[in-house]
């Protein structure tokens, strides 16, 4: 498939936004108010424009292809800055006070802590932004991966974890630290001797940057109780269940029932950070948003 030097309309990069959400031509079309034949000529006529195939058609509907996944992410990603055009247009013609919707995806612990007051401050200087903020698990593609596929404007992420964009840039994102935390044991209050406990983790705990300390480390046992969020291991610590390893934001939910040791300089440290895409960088909104957030980091 050759391609050819025609750019993508916006209508033809929603009926591809819509065949992957639906999963299939008829599907994107009933959302769109199209017919199926309608989806499927435009479907073919962005592949045979791109150049590659964009999804595997089946008896089941459609997949997209790796191809495809990239097109659909970017095509997101392209069609949210028509949607942010016109609020970034008032914003430049009223001294900058940003209005409309700002999408926002962050790991649990970050959603608890760090944005409630930095999403405060935000509101206070700008009424007119409606923060959404949805909950992603640091798992595979993870709150980055939303970023890269376009479902959200802002990402808070641990940048140093593994994972398919570290802290530096990587896939074509831009990356910022907004603090780095380390790691402490956590064990029933009053313990004389918690090393010797079953260890409690979480599905999230996989990164890096605590996976070779981990190795390096003769005490720590293999996982008892693997656990869905950090939250349920710390409840389940101060029921004297075991000890856990847990990093800072997670233990500002710690009660009296835990006590809290560190693990010296040569502790693991993970860096909590910002994803977003070069082009919504330079938006009112991002840009108010990583500024709070500096702020509260700070």
């Amino acid at each position: 498939m050759a391609g050819s030097s025609a750019e993508l309309a916006p209508h033809e990069l929603r009926i591809l936004v819509a065949v992957a959400e639906t999963g299939g031509f008829s599907a994107a079309a009933a959302r769109l108010g199209l017919t199926q034949s309608a989806v499927s000529h435009s479907v073919r006529g962005s592949e045979a424009k791109v150049g590659a195939v964009l999804f595997d058609r089946g008896r089941t509907g459609a997949s997209p292809t790796p191809a495809g996944e990239r097109a659909v992410g970017l095509a997101r990603r392209i069609l949210r800055l028509y949607e942010v055009l016109g609020a970034e247009a008032r914003a430049a013609g009223r001294d900058r006070a940003a209005d409309g919707v700002l999408r926002i995806a962050a790991f649990r612990s970050a959603a608890l802590h760090l944005l409630p007051p930095a999403l405060e401050r935000l509101k206070a200087r700008h009424p007119g932004l409606r923060p959404e903020v949805r909950v992603v698990r640091e798992l595979g593609a993870g709150t980055a991966g939303e970023v890269a596929a376009g479902r959200a404007d802002l990402g808070i992420a641990t940048l140093n974890a593994t994972g398919p964009v570290p802290e530096g840039g990587a896939a074509g994102l831009l990356t910022g630290v907004l603090r780095e935390e380390a790691y402490a044991l956590v064990h029933p209050a009053g313990h004389p001797d918690p090393k010797t406990l079953p260890l409690l983790d979480w599905d999230e705990n996989c990164g890096s940057y605590t996976r070779d300390w981990w190795r390096a480390q003769n005490w720590i046992p293999s996982a008892t109780v693997k656990a869905e969020d950090d939250g349920m291991v710390l409840t389940m610590v101060g029921r004297g269940l075991g000890m856990a390893i847990l990093p800072e934001l997670s233990l500002r939910e710690a009660t009296e029932a835990v006590d809290i040791t560190g693990l010296g300089p040569s502790g693991p440290v993970r860096r909590v950070g910002y994803v977003t895409t070069p082009e919504l960088a330079a938006t009112f909104g991002v840009r108010a948003l990583i500024r709070e957030l500096r702020s509260e980091a700070g």
